[in-house]
C-alpha cells in the first residue's frame, strides 16, 4: 500500500488522481490533501478518502471546512503557506503529487523532497523557475521525481529503456491548440471562450490558455531540459494535432522511440503513482486504426511567439525563465479576466523579458524575490495598459 498526499486536490489533476486511487484502493491510500477555496469539493474528498490532514487557502476557508465536516471528522485542518508545508511534509506519505498551479507550489514541493517523499510532478512552473535547485534537491534526497505531464511522462518512459549517451534529441509533441490554423488576423479576434475550448485535452483554465498560445510547450521545453539533463537546442517541438504520440526520443543511429496513448491524463498519472510498476487499465486503450491518420508540422513562432520567448529564456538562463513564467501568469490571469486580448499575452511577456538583464539565481529566496518583482511591475504595466487591442479583439 502506497500512502499518497495530493497538493492541489481540487484541481483537474488532483480530481483525476483521486479517481485512480478510488479505483485501486487496494494499492493506494490518501493521507493528506491540499486544496484552495473549493470547500464543498474538498469536504466531499475528505468524506470519501478520510485523509489525516488537509490544508486550505486561508483561515476562513479552513473554518468553513470544519463546519461542513463537523467536530468529529478526526482530520487535522490547517491553512495558508504553513498549512501547505505541513501537508507536504506529513510523515506517513510515501509520495506527494505536486499539482498546484504556478510557483506557489515550489516551497511545498521542496519541503516534500527534503522530507524524503517521491514526487509525482504535475507543476511545470516550479521546474521552469528553479530547475537546477530542484533537481539538486532531488539528487541530495535520493528520491524519485516522476513527471505527470503526458509529454514528459512519454519521454521518461522512453529514456528509461536506453543508454542516455545514445540519445540524439527529444521531440515534444503539441496539439497546437484551438488556433493552430488561425491566421494572424483571426488571432486578433479570438475570444476567451474560444481559447478555453482545447481540441484534444480537458485541463484547467491556465494550462488551456498556455496551450492555445504555445507557451505551455515552451514551458515544457525548459522542464524537459532540467528533467532529462538535455541541452535546450536538443529539444524540438512538433505540432501533432491528434495528440496520439505524446513525445519521442531520437537515438544517435536515427531510431525514434515514441510513447502513444489516448488523450486521457489518467494514464500518465496512474504510471506515476504505480512507478516503477505498471498496473492494468482495462478501459483506456488506443485504437490505431480509428486514430489514423497522424500528422506533423513545425510550429509557427511568428504567429505564436511565446514558444520562441521560452527558448530564448532557457538559453539565457539565470533569472530569465523566472521572468518569463511570472509575466505569463499575470498576463494569462488578465486574459481570463477579459482585461486584455489573446495577442496581448506575448506582447506583455516580451516587455517583461526585454526590461530585465539576465540575473544570476543561486537559491530559492532569490527566485521568489525576482518572481515577486516581475509580478509587481507587470501588474503595474497592466494598470496603465492601452485598451486598443481589447477593442480590436471585439471587432
Amino acid at each position: 500500500m502506497k500512502n499518497i498526499t495530493i497538493l492541489g486536490s481540487t484541481g483537474s489533476i488532483g480530481t483525476i488522481t483521486l479517481g485512480i486511487i478510488k479505483q485501486y484502493s487496494d494499492k493506494f491510500n490518501v493521507v493528506g490533501l491540499a486544496g484552495g477555496s473549493n470547500v464543498e469539493l474538498l469536504a466531499k474528498q475528505c468524506r470519501d478518502f478520510k485523509p489525516s490532514i488537509v490544508s486550505l487557502k486561508n483561515k476562513d476557508t479552513a473554518g468553513a471546512l470544519k463546519r461542513l465536516l463537523g467536530d468529529t471528522c478526526g482530520i487535522e485542518i490547517t491553512w495558508g503557506a504553513q498549512g501547505l508545508i505541513k501537508v507536504a511534509s506529513f510523515a506517513p506519505a510515501d509520495m506527494v503529487v505536486s499539482a498546484i498551479v504556478g510557483i506557489v507550489g515550489l516551497i511545498p514541493t521542496i519541503v516534500a523532497i527534503e522530507s524524503g517523499k517521491d514526487i509525482a510532478l504535475a507543476n511545470k512552473e516550479i521546474l521552469v523557475t528553479a530547475g537546477a535547485l530542484l533537481m539538486q534537491k532531488v539528487a541530495e534526497a535520493g528520491v524519485n521525481l516522476i513527471p505527470v505531464d503526458s509529454e514528459h511522462s512519454a519521454v521518461f518512459q522512453c529514456i528509461n529503456q536506453v543508454d542516455k549517451s545514445e540519445i540524439s534529441r527529444i521531440i515534444l509533441t503539441a496539439s497546437g491548440g484551438p488556433f493552430v490554423n488561425f491566421s494572424a488576423e483571426q488571432l486578433d479576434r479570438v475570444t476567451l471562450e474560444q481559447a478555453l475550448r482545447h481540441p484534444t485535452w480537458k485541463m484547467g483554465q491556465k494550462i488551456t490558455i498556455d496551450s492555445a498560445s504555445l507557451m505551455n510547450k515552451g514551458l515544457e521545453v525548459i522542464e524537459a531540459h532540467w528533467l532529462f539533463n538535455m541541452p535546450v537546442d536538443k529539444i524540438d517541438v512538433l505540432i501533432h494535432p491528434q495528440s496520439i504520440i505524446h513525445s519521442m526520443v531520437e537515438m544517435v543511429d536515427g531510431s525514434i522511440l515514441a510513447q502513444l496513448g489516448i488523450t486521457d491524463m489518467s494514464i500518465p498519472i496512474q504510471y506515476a503513482l504505480s512507478y516503477p510498476k505498471r498496473i492494468p487499465n482495462p478501459s483506456l486503450h488506443l485504437d490505431l486504426v480509428k486514430a489514423s491518420p497522424l500528422s506533423f508540422s513545425h510550429p509557427d513562432t511568428k504567429r505564436f511567439p511565446c514558444l520562441k520567448y521560452a527558448y530564448d529564456a532557457a538559453r539565457a538562463g539565470g533569472g530569465k525563465p523566472v521572468v518569463l513564467n511570472a509575466a505569463n501568469e499575470i498576463a494569462v490571469k488578465a486574459f481570463l479576466n477579459k482585461e486584455i486580448s489573446f495577442k496581448d499575452i506575448p506582447y506583455i511577456i516580451k516587455q517583461a523579458l526585454d526590461k530585465r538583464q539576465t540575473e544570476k539565481i543561486s537559491n530559492i529566496q532569490q527566485t521568489l524575490e525576482l518572481d515577486a518583482r516581475v509580478r509587481k511591475t507587470t501588474k503595474n504595466k497592466l494598470a496603465h495598459f492601452t485598451v486598443r487591442t481589447i477593442v480590436d479583439a471585439d471587432l
